[in-house]
């Protein structure tokens, strides 16, 4: 999964041993680091298989989001909550998105100001396809069986409620 041969030893175990010697406890910074480390090739996991269907993560987690909706549409401000992205960041994926006819941008019939982002039958079965390719890797995610990847999504889940990402209904 990674474009540079291994090197004989973990870099970021050996850290974490210098800094236990020369700063103090370690176990953060070799956690932070690994999960830093692991999105660096998740990410590049993730861009190979969806490089060939022309997108981005973004534009395929816009994509999944409009599939996922109840009429293949939701308002740019709603598509920004729930990628969690800044409103530039969801006009320039949509931008893009319109450009390659997977999308169109519609006035809401009740509310002027308000702009509908509609997934076309292009973007569905880009989507579908895409889907597939991310699937077939299991999105980059290599070496854990599946009680363990329950377990770290349980994990990161709670770092993500502990840093107020989401609002914990349970």
């Amino acid at each position: 999964m990674t474009s540079h041969h291994p090197l004989p030893f973990d870099p970021i175990e050996r850290a974490a041993q210098i800094w236990h010697e020369r700063i103090g406890p370690a176990a953060t910074m070799a956690a932070v680091t690994n999960v830093m480390r692991v999105q660096q090739i998740l990410q590049a996991a993730v861009d190979t298989a969806l490089r060939p269907h022309g997108l981005t993560f973004a534009r395929y987690e816009a994509l999944a989001l409009l599939v996922f909706s109840r009429h293949g549409s939701l308002p740019m401000n709603v598509m920004g909550q729930r990628l969690q992205l800044h409103p530039t960041s969801v006009t320039n994926i949509v931008d893009r998105l319109q450009a390659d006819h997977l999308v169109q941008r519609k006035g809401h019939p009740t509310d002027r100001r308000t702009t509908l982002v509609t997934i076309t039958e292009a973007g569905r079965q880009r989507q579908q396809k895409a889907t597939v390719a991310l699937t077939d890797i299991d999105f980059g995610l290599v070496g854990l069986n599946t009680a363990q990847t329950e377990q770290l999504t349980a994990l990161l889940t709670q770092v993500r409620r502990a840093a107020g990402d989401f609002i914990d209904s349970t």
